[in-house]
């Protein structure tokens, strides 16, 4: 399970970084997560790193790198 977190946080990363600021659901859409746990388990990763900035933004979680 771990692996597969931190392999989805890297592809979050990569998302973000090409795409710039993205909603949960388009993250899921761009890293092929097959769930939204999934997306979101990486997106804790990525805030214990201090990589991400979260905020919410009219009932969406948007996400970008810090």
């Amino acid at each position: 399970m771990v692996q597969k977190v931190g392999e989805t946080a890297g592809k979050i990363w990569t998302a973000l970084n090409e795409n710039g600021q993205m909603t949960t659901k388009e993250l899921k859409k761009a890293t092929k997560a097959k769930t939204e746990k999934d997306v979101l388990l990486a997106l804790g990763w990525l805030l214990r790193e201090d990589n991400v900035v979260i905020e919410e933004v009219e009932k969406d979680v948007v996400v970008t790198l810090k």
